[in-house]
């Protein structure tokens, strides 16, 4: 906000300078013209070239208010016989300035229709000097200076005035290029933040539904024979879905977040939360073996990104091998972050397991190695089953 005001308050004073310099001009100019002077008094220059040049101080302000000042200004000076013949171009510079500034604010057709006018009225006010006024003036006291043409003004006035307009349009044209694409990079991060949730979404949902599943189908079979083991199966069915509901929730809240700072969230998953995700496939029937190595503190985006591939690829070992052994080794060190998930395969006396090739848990698993410029490779072992490896090398060597 105190850079903008600056920013404004430099400009208003450039613009009280430009005029100043510009309403000199053209007081010396009405004073020691070209051609024939004016009939008006000699001190009669500096009243009227103040009246001319003072829009330029307030055009960022009002600029068409004062374009319209400009115009009308220049136009009665010229037609009134306030100017001097040859020198009737400079006091419609002003307008030329504030004619940019008009371009370079509003819309295309305004400040066009803008430019007509001012031509126009130019055009006829230099065309009545040169007819009426310019005929009762006495002669140029030097014969060697070049005579007066009403061609070579209006010409002057309508490059000036051409130049002025097509200069603010440019800058205009400049700035709404510059917002627009703002808003593309804007509404493109939006969308790749929609993507990291829904990614982070399927994740949440696909791990605790196959959990879900495969303990309801536990429960459903040793319910009447077993019946302990049916509600160890429920229990831990009722903590996978409040879990899954907490991290489902915090994700639609980020959906949902208008940007205050003191929203209070879930603490997004990561190494520590590790133990409780092999816990929770051990109650799905796979024998996990955890081993984290953390040699220095991994940042939270990599940390997440390491929970998310080891959910992932234990959602597939529960969904296409379970019950079955599995080992989950994580090497973090610095640099690095080794991402290893093993299993043996299903049980000889399961049915046959569907492939893993492929499918959005792979391609997010993929994708958050990508981020980081890492790679990930996924496929069956020759000696049965299926290994995950991930390396993510977010930090650079020393």
């Amino acid at each position: 906000m105190n850079g903008a005001w600056q920013r404004l308050s430099a400009g208003k004073a450039a613009d009280t300078a430009l005029a100043a310099v510009v309403a000199l001009l053209i007081g010396y100019a009405i004073v020691d013209p070209p051609g024939p002077s004016s009939w008006w008094p000699v001190w009669s220059a500096w009243p009227v070239a103040a009246v001319l040049g003072f829009p330029i101080a307030l055009r960022r302000r009002r600029p068409l208010p004062m374009l319209g000042v400009a115009a009308t200004g220049a136009v009665l000076a010229t037609v009134a016989g306030a100017v001097a013949a040859g020198a009737i171009w400079l006091s419609f510079v002003p307008g030329v300035l504030v004619l940019y500034q008009v371009a370079a604010t509003t819309t295309t057709g305004r400040s066009a229709a803008s430019l007509v006018a001012c031509v126009s009225g130019a055009t006829a006010a230099v065309l009545v000097f040169y007819a009426q006024v310019l005929p009762g003036l006495p002669p140029a006291p030097e014969p060697s200076e070049l005579p007066p043409y009403w061609s070579v003004e209006i010409g002057a006035i309508c490059v000036f005035m051409g130049a002025g307009w097509a200069a603010g349009a440019v800058v205009r044209w400049k700035r709404e290029t510059s917002a627009r694409l703002a808003r593309h990079l804007a509404e493109a991060a939006v969308a790749d933040e929609r993507r990291r949730i829904a990614r982070e979404l399927h994740d949440v949902i696909g791990h605790s539904m196959g959990l879900i599943a495969v303990k309801a189908t536990v429960a459903n079979h040793v319910a009447e024979a077993r019946p302990q083991e049916a509600r160890a199966a429920l229990a831990v069915i009722e903590q996978t879905s409040q879990s899954a509901l907490t991290e489902i929730r915090r994700m639609l809240g980020l959906l949902r977040a208008d940007g205050d700072p003191h929203d209070e969230l879930t603490p997004a998953p990561g190494l520590t939360d590790l133990p409780e995700l092999a816990s929770h496939a051990r109650s799905a029937g796979v024998d996990v073996d955890l081993v984290v190595r953390e040699d220095a503190a991994s940042p939270p985006a990599v940390a997440l990104s390491v929970y998310r591939i080891v959910q992932e690829a234990l959602t597939n070992v529960i969904t296409h091998a379970a019950p079955t052994r599995c080992s989950v080794r994580v090497d973090i060190d610095g640099r690095d972050a080794v991402i290893e998930v093993v299993d043996d395969g299903p049980h000889p006396r399961r049915e046959p397991a569907t492939a893993r090739h492929g499918g959005h848990g792979l391609i997010g698993m993929r994708e958050r190695a990508a981020m980081y410029g890492g790679t990930l490779t996924a496929g069956p072992r020759p000696e049965g089953g299926f290994r995950v490896t991930a390396r993510l090398p977010y930090g650079s060597p020393t």
